[in-house]
């Protein structure tokens, strides 16, 4: 007889849902984890207080008002590191009781302390105090350790002048100057948000471009902003070496170039937090990076050990960790369950923000999947001037043979939002006309979805006209050679279908200029 029916390693998204669901079920659950990091990594250090220190960026530098009132514009002049984690400490204390609150009234037990495998089935979770220790047995487990900032070893790293993307929650003051030296999510988020706060950012990055999985239009006019904001990037570089001076840092790279600055964040990945489980005395491995191998139900290759979350690599969102961990643990306990959908949004909280769902243009030219694209600007939505954003944009994929959306991409204000319209309209397997024939509330910037709508449907109409002219001209080449005939010496123009302006819609984008094309890749613009 066991003492638990499952016991779950971790309190962070995966491992909370994953108990949850298993309480749920009638099983007897317990939760280990450290008392510090109760709610995990994404409570403690990782996504909660990241995106609250971005609201917070956002607020006191009064950076989204600033179309509106000027570049000079500040809620506060002079912004401290106070002011910045007083919000975030407040997050983050009410994440962790709201964590505790749903474990308890679930009645799973919380184990405080490190866990530590001395068997397959035996943990001992060594608590804070000496002597401190709880061996617990369990009929399953589930493994949701979560991951750590990978640290470059040839690196010092001091918590002042060289820092981790945990470490950089902690800083005594806010930089004058910093390098950031990974061009990843996580560094192209900091990046953005200590710019916005006036610090002089250089990204450096060892691949010639970042976010390369996004949209490159999308990911042009984000470095676009971020220049604008002073933030230089070194692309094609590797950084040798880091030396600490009493007057800051200097980054050598092997180019032989030096960056002064007065801080060094490395975000350079994650490692797997499994260093310290003891995994070898329950018969698993991990791989050099700390990751679990896991089958498509979460289960390793101990039949009764699971493992969710960052833990096992990619996705290692906290989204799709708490889908993880409630299928993983109705797996264990042979309860019927959906499998995850494949369609899922990728959200990315730079100022401003980046938010896509489904297949981007590159994609689909390499599949040879025919099709077209539309696109709305915020300038030419009411919203957008009311709110002050004329940047933001979004753009539809649609296939050209039978109108179905593919993909969706948003820049700008409230994107990681937006996205999930376009999301549900594929999940169903809905069509573009679905938009156009839907009425948005006005003003919103859900009104981006019409525009771009009826942008990308003149372009299939145009196309369509085309194909159209084609087979009257295959069918009967004679009456082709006579219009064309009277044609000659008359102006023409290739139809274009009815502008936006032309639409039942507040916003005005143009009439489409972009040739008809329906394979590759396209060329886009204001429409």
């Amino acid at each position: 007889m066991y003492d638990y029916d499952l016991v779950v390693i971790g309190s962070g998204p995966g491992g909370q849902k994953a108990a949850i669901a298993a309480a749920k079920l009638g099983k007897r659950v317990a939760v280990a984890d450290r008392g510090h990091m109760m709610g995990g990594v994404c409570v403690n250090t990782g996504t909660i207080p990241s995106k609250t220190l971005r609201e917070a960026v956002l607020y006191l530098t009064g950076f989204a008002q600033r179309e509106m009132y000027g570049a000079s514009y500040r809620v506060k002049s002079e912004i401290t590191i106070g002011d910045l984690l007083a919000r975030t400490q407040h997050v983050i204390g009410r994440e962790v009781e709201v964590v505790r609150n749903q474990l308890m009234r679930n009645h799973v037990d919380i184990l405080t302390g490190t866990a530590v495998f001395t068997d397959p089935h035996t943990v001992v979770v060594e608590g804070p105090g000496r002597g401190d220790h709880n061996q617990v047995t369990a009929e399953k487990f589930v493994i949701a350790t979560g991951t750590r900032p990978a640290r470059p070893p040839e690196v010092e790293f001091d918590g002042e002048h060289v820092v981790d993307s945990d470490q950089v929650l902690q800083l005594g003051r806010v930089p004058n100057s910093m390098v950031v030296v990974g061009a990843g999510v996580i560094g192209i988020e900091y990046a953005s948000m200590f710019a916005a706060l006036g610090t002089k950012v250089t990204v450096v990055e060892k691949r010639p471009a970042i976010l390369d999985f996004c949209d490159p239009e999308v990911v042009e006019s984000l470095k676009f902003h971020l220049r604008d904001s002073a933030v230089t990037f070194r692309f094609s570089e590797e950084v040798s070496s880091v030396q600490v001076t009493d007057m800051g840092t200097i980054t050598n790279l092997a180019s032989g170039k030096r960056i002064p600055a007065d801080m060094v964040m490395y975000s350079a990945g994650r490692q797997g937090l499994t260093e310290d489980l003891h995994l070898d005395k329950a018969g698993l491995s991990a791989d050099e990076r700390g990751r679990i191998e896991v089958d498509s139900h979460y289960r390793s290759s101990v039949e009764h050990i699971y493992a969710v979350g960052d833990v096992i690599g990619f996705p290692a969102l906290a989204s799709t960790s708490m889908d993880q961990g409630r299928l993983a643990a109705y797996h264990a306990f042979d309860e019927p369950a959906r499998e995850l959908r494949e369609l899922q949004p990728i959200g990315i909280y730079t100022i401003p923000e980046i938010s896509f769902c489904g297949k981007t243009e590159a994609e689909l030219t390499e599949a040879s999947i025919p099709y077209e694209i539309g696109l709305s600007r915020y300038r030419e939505l009411a919203r957008g001037a009311i709110i002050g954003d004329s940047y933001g944009m979004l753009k539809l994929i649609v296939s050209t043979e039978d109108r179905t959306l593919l993909g969706v991409h948003v820049f700008g204000t409230n994107a990681t939002d937006l996205v999930h319209i376009g999301q549900a309209i594929m999940g169903c397997g809905g069509t573009v006309d679905y938009l156009v024939d839907t009425v948005l509330n006005y003003p919103t910037l859900s009104e981006a979805y019409k525009v771009a709508a009826l942008d990308v449907s003149n372009k299939i109409r145009a196309l369509e006209a085309f194909e159209k002219r084609e087979e009257a001209v295959r069918a009967n080449p004679s009456n082709a050679t006579k219009d064309e005939a009277k044609e000659s010496g008359a102006t023409g123009s290739v139809p274009t279908g009815i502008g936006s302006k032309d639409a039942e819609s507040p916003s005005t984008n143009g009439a489409s200029k972009a040739a008809p094309r329906s394979r590759g890749k396209q060329t886009s613009g204001s429409s």
